[in-house]
C-alpha cells in the first residue's frame, strides 16, 4: 500500500512563504507523476502543479511565478515551495501519486494564510 505523508503546512501571514514535503513509501520514479493538489473550504479539490516521471513539470495559472515543486529521489519526497502567499491560497493541501489511472493520496496538511 502506496502512503503518503505531507507535512510544512501551517499558518503564514500574506506574502510569506513555506515549504510542503511529501515523504513516499514507495520509490517516487515508480509512478507516472506526482503533485499537489489542494482544497479550500466549500470548493472542488484542484491541481496545483505536478511533475512527471520526466521531469516534465505543469503548475495551475494561479500560482505560476509563486510557487515551485521539485523532488528527491534519494529520499522519495516531493516539495512545494510556496512564495508571495495570498489568503486565497488557504486550503488543505494534498500530495499525490499516480500510476496509469490509480491515484494515491496523503490527508493533507493544512496551510492557512492569514494577518
Amino acid at each position: 500500500q502506496v502512503e503518503l505523508v505531507e507535512s510544512g503546512g501551517g499558518l503564514v501571514q500574506p506574502g510569506g512563504s513555506l515549504r510542503l514535503s511529501c515523504a513516499c513509501s514507495e520509490n517516487i520514479f515508480n509512478f507516472n507523476d506526482m503533485g499537489w493538489y489542494r482544497q479550500a473550504p466549500g470548493q472542488e479539490r484542484e491541481l496545483v502543479s505536478t511533475i512527471n516521471v520526466g521531469g516534465k513539470i505543469n503548475y495551475a495559472d494561479s500560482v505560476k511565478g509563486r510557487f515551485t515543486i521539485s523532488r528527491d529521489g534519494a529520499k522519495n519526497e516531493v516539495y512545494l515551495q510556496m512564495s508571495s502567499l495570498e489568503p486565497e491560497d488557504t486550503a488543505v493541501y494534498y500530495c499525490n501519486a499516480r500510476i496509469l489511472r490509480r491515484n494515491y493520496w496523503g490527508k493533507g496538511t493544512l496551510v492557512t494564510v492569514s494577518s
